[in-house]
């Protein structure tokens, strides 16, 4: 029977001309450090053209491309218009800018093509090493066990995941009809929605987040807290865990973590702290004070890719008791029973603490960046976005057509041009039309929230590419468009 070329047994997906490849491969790095090198002379962000847009609707591809044709396609169409997070101008949610070096760390992960989920595979004992620096970071004792996951927002679940099946050791296998009564979770009315959504995914269902009001300073109300509490006991609900939040994502805000901790122990519940950027200045002595009481969480979780500017995506979730992790977790079966000896030994497997069996290799990246800066170096980078927080925030008072919304404990500052003789509603317009037009003009890309219902221009600066002279023209430019408006 004669042999059809492409379906020949010897046939694999490796390139027949390596060299081309390689020149390929050289190409790329270089379009990628020139990508980093020239962030500054870039607009802030860029709108995909329709041309690009139009290269996304074609049909699936059956037969084979030049791999230099493929990549023509994304340095033309796909990479000028990225999110542009590296820009030293980009204060958009809480992103960090990412470094040259974590980009080829993730080369070289993805060239290893690890499942880092279980074996005797040095990708296993990196993460371990990742994790156990994590833990010194943030104060958590060696006992303590961590998994690396995507972001805060599967940290959290896995977290509430852990909290839960604490409380009822029946849940895994008969579900939540086991537990005799509505279990309650607690955090104030500024904890992250993805905190919300993780209270619906592991069943609880959001009427059972009970959103606890907060003070002028936007901190969790402590003796609503305990009200909420001792009500929902009286009703014959199961309180079962408090979430605190280490730097809210509206304004920073720091809720009063060894009061929560207290309260936690004093009404045995589970202590969780979303500290997804504000657990990072951990690192400072000089906030023992402010995050004191980090410690002393059950579980904690927090993003290596936000403000310690490691390349997405990578965050951390930490359990103060492993027994009690592991339980959540862990399954006896047959094609995963761990050997004494062999690829299947090793240490015990990442797939025992979370829900993912399949895992890549994101600890190298974190492991190369650490190695690279060192702790001192992020203590460094961290105080500098604190000293640039503090620099908008005078920028704003010192400008009479600005208002500064809220304090600024931390990284954010929210803002609004405001001349005067003009209601709530007409200034939530403006400001909206402000910052679309820094974002559309590449001037700079803040982001916006609404305090008290007003709409306000949010800078959250996890940006280690940011000088003094970016605030300035934020400001400038700001004015500059709210005159142009009001004219």
């Amino acid at each position: 029977m004669e042999r059809v070329p492409e379906l020949l047994e010897e046939e694999t997906l490796d390139p027949a001309d390596w060299a081309s490849l390689k020149e390929l491969g050289h190409r790329m790095l270089d379009d990628m450090f020139d990508y980093y090198q020239s962030s500054r002379q870039r607009p802030a962000w860029k709108k995909p053209s329709k041309y690009a847009l139009n290269s996304m609707e074609h049909p699936l591809p059956q037969f084979p491309q030049e791999a230099t044709e493929v990549y023509e396609h994304f340095f033309t169409q796909i990479l000028p218009y990225n999110t542009e997070n590296g820009h030293p101008r980009f204060w958009s949610w809480v992103q960090g800018g990412g470094t040259p070096l974590g980009m080829l760390a993730d080369m070289l992960a993805a060239g290893m093509n690890a499942n880092v989920s279980i074996g005797d595979h040095m990708p296993m004992y990196v993460e371990k090493q990742v994790i156990e620096w994590s833990k010194e970071m943030m104060g958590f004792p060696k006992t303590a066990s961590g998994l690396l996951v995507s972001g805060a927002s599967l940290a959290n679940i896995t977290a509430l995941v852990v909290a839960r099946n604490h409380f009822n050791k029946s849940i895994r296998k008969k579900g939540l009809q086991a537990v005799p009564a509505q279990m309650i979770v607690y955090g104030s009315a500024e904890t992250h929605n993805c905190v919300v959504k993780g209270v619906e995914v592991i069943g609880i269902g959001s009427d059972n987040f009970r959103k606890v009001p907060v003070d002028d300073q936007y901190r969790i109300r402590v003796d609503l807290l305990r009200q909420m509490i001792r009500e929902d006991r009286e009703a014959g609900h199961l309180p079962f865990c408090i979430v605190g939040n280490a730097g809210t994502v509206n304004t920073g805000a720091i809720d009063p973590l060894e009061e929560l901790a207290a309260i936690a122990q004093q009404e045995n519940l589970w202590f969780h702290i979303d500290g997804a950027f504000g657990a990072v200045p951990k690192i400072l002595p000089e906030f023992d004070d402010r995050l004191k009481g980090l410690e002393l969480a059950d579980s904690l979780s927090f993003d290596f890719h936000k403000w310690l500017y490691v390349n997405y995506e990578v965050a951390c979730v930490l359990i103060r008791d492993a027994a009690i992790h592991r339980e959540a977790f862990a399954t006896a079966v047959t094609y995963l029973v761990q050997h004494e000896r062999g690829l299947s030994g090793g240490p015990d497997p990442f797939s025992n603490y979370g829900m993912e069996l399949s895992r890549g290799f994101k600890a190298l990246k974190v492991w190369m960046s650490l190695k690279e800066h060192g702790i001192r170096r992020y203590q460094y980078m961290i105080r500098k976005n604190l000293r640039q927080a503090q620099y908008l925030a005078g920028l704003v008072q010192e400008e009479h057509n600005l208002e500064l919304l809220a304090e600024v404990p931390l990284n954010i500052v929210c803002f609004r041009f405001n001349p005067g003789g003009l209601d709530d509603s007409a200034l939530n317009i403006i400001n909206k039309e402000i910052l679309m037009r820094l974002q559309e003009q590449g001037i700079a890309a803040p982001s916006y929230t609404l305090l008290n219902g007003k709409y306000a221009i949010r800078a959250a600066i996890t940006n280690h590419r940011s000088r003094l002279e970016d605030f300035d023209i934020l400001i400038a430019q700001t004015m500059r468009i709210g005159k142009e408006l009001i004219a």
